[in-house]
Formats: C-alpha cells, structure tokens, sequence
C-alpha cells in the first residue's frame, strides 16, 4: 500500500518558455523559484506548499486536439480566494474563461488554458462565493 503526504509538483511541457512565464507570471500571479540546470530550458513556480514545473520542449504538444475550453478534459487545479476577482482580472487580461460556479463538485470553478493549450482550473468552495 502506498501512503501520501501531499502532491509534490505538477510538469507541463510548453513550446514556447518566453510566452508560458508570461501566462504564468503575469496572468496567474505565480511565483518563480530556483530550478536546478537540467542542461534544458524550464521554469518552476512554489504554489504553497506544491509546486508547477515547465520543462521547454519546442515540440510539444499537448492531448488536447480540440482546444475549446472543456471542464472535462484533463487539468490541474488552483484554489484561489475570491471566484469573482478573479474572473475579473482573468477578463481585464483578455484570457478566454468557461464559468461553473455551481458545479456539481461543490467547487465554483473557472477554466482557461495557457499559451499550449494546457487545461487550468482555478476554483473556490461554493460557500465560500462571495462578491
């Protein structure tokens, strides 16, 4: 039997590093860390206690073929604090969203997708919406 503390990290592989630190720097608000010199290009972000590797692979391509917003393709998901701010900052930045504030998860989610196509959820506990 395998026994989990937490979920260490996340690894998504973009094409571009350049444009992905912007998304992920400039729309998501994340913070970069020291990375180790893999003798490759990549980026690391600290979310709490997990973290978000980028790891440059000009060919890269995500599963995605369809790249329509869909909360039911594969995605990592971020807990933020208020769902409202942040679909309005989402929007002010031009980022395309797809809404589900009453998911039936019981999580008020929000999707968009990086420069790769790459599928994020960003959400809140439906009892914690607030305005």
């Amino acid at each position: 039997m395998i026994k989990y503390k937490s979920l260490h990290h996340v690894s998504l592989s973009v094409s571009d590093l350049g444009k992905a630190k912007d998304f992920y720097e400039k729309i998501l608000c994340l913070k970069e860390i020291p990375r180790p010199d893999f003798g490759f290009e990549g980026a690391w972000y600290q979310i709490e206690e997990q973290q978000l590797h980028l790891i440059l692979d000009p060919y890269s391509q995500t599963i995605r073929e369809d790249k329509k917003l869909s909360s039911r393709e594969g995605h990592f998901a971020l807990r933020v604090e208020n769902y409202y701010e942040t679909v309005k900052w989402l929007q002010e930045k031009q980022i395309e969203i797809l809404e589900k504030p009453y998911s039936k998860s019981g999580f008020a989610q929000i999707f968009c997708t990086d420069p790769d196509g790459n599928l994020i959820e960003l959400n809140v506990e439906q009892n914690d919406l607030k305005r």
